[in-house]
């Protein structure tokens, strides 16, 4: 039986379906990733995966517990990092930790040993005495993530904890992630980023409180069904303008270049005529595996999700 077992999940505000016959599960040591949109629905699943919500109908059972009706025995197995997780800015980062020791109920003989351990793989020790206020961004999800593994948690889930830290704190962030989960932790985690979800053993992409598709990520690109183009252009808005008005192409920027999706039973050559009245140089189209980026941008804007 997996660790996670979440079955037709519904959760309404008022008339908005936020979430909408949820199902997921997840196993012992696995890393699953959850993608979507602002406003896709992740925190509120999160919340109320978490017992922090009520929900409408279907099933949240948790390590084999159900958590309608014993939420007291998941909370010392469970750890929750919402987006805005509270560190007091004004203690240092030692006496944050001892602060959500004592939450749970920690000696100060097991808190000494848990703060050793959690110093040595988050690099946090050179830092203890520093005010929680005073830390880098990726420092402070770094603390973040310390103070809710104090208790050692089986179950970790984390709303989108890198967003807004630069890349190199978050790919350091998923290096812990990867040592926590080869201790056995089973981590959720929701995030924005592509490269991100290619780290998980498995994942969701949401949308509108449904979910899209899942699965591990290599094996996603699967249900991408156009065929992608490189354009090297600059993707400038009235370039990008007038490429959405040629009909049967989609356009994109994906950073200093254009991805072009055309349906599979095309020929991107259909398209050079009006490609050069734009100014663009056909040699400069070249055809390109998809990314996970593309499959998501691509399921976004289906009429369905």
């Amino acid at each position: 039986m997996s660790l996670i077992q979440i079955s037709h999940l519904d959760k309404s505000y008022g008339q908005l379906k936020a979430v909408s016959d949820f199902s997921l599960r997840a196993d012992r040591s696995e890393l699953l990733a959850v993608a979507g949109p602002d406003g896709a629905g992740k925190t509120t699943l999160f919340r109320t995966v978490c017992g922090l919500l009520e929900y409408d109908s279907g099933t949240i059972n948790l390590a084999g517990f159900d958590i309608n009706k014993d939420f007291d025995k998941i909370k010392p197995l469970l750890g929750y990092m919402p987006q805005n997780f509270s560190l007091y800015p004004d203690l240092s980062v030692e006496e944050n930790l001892y602060f959500y020791a004592g939450l749970f109920g920690l000696g100060k003989n097991e808190y000494e040993q848990k703060k050793k351990r959690l110093y040595r793989f988050s690099g946090l020790g050179p830092f203890a005495d520093r005010r929680a206020g005073k830390l880098s961004g990726g420092m402070k999800q770094k603390l973040a993530l310390s103070c809710n593994l104090i208790h050692d948690p089986e179950i970790l889930i984390l709303d989108e904890p890198t967003t807004g830290v630069d890349p190199v704190s978050r790919r350091q962030f998923w290096d812990i992630l990867a040592k926590l989960k080869a201790d056995g932790s089973t981590i959720i985690v929701s995030t924005p980023y592509m490269d991100e979800v290619a780290l998980a053993d498995r994942a969701i992409f949401i949308h509108n409180g449904r979910k899209l598709i899942e699965g591990r990520p290599a094996e996603l690109l699967q249900y991408f069904d156009s065929l992608i183009y490189s354009v090297t252009a600059v993707p400038s808005s009235r370039l990008m303008l007038q490429l959405n008005q040629i009909e049967g192409l989609i356009s994109r920027r994906f950073g200093s270049s254009i991805h072009l999706y055309i349906d599979p039973h095309q020929k991107i050559e259909k398209y050079y005529e009006r490609l050069s009245q734009l100014g663009i140089d056909t040699g400069s189209i070249s055809p390109i595996k998809p990314e996970l980026e593309d499959l998501f941008i691509q399921l976004m804007e289906r009429p369905d999700a």
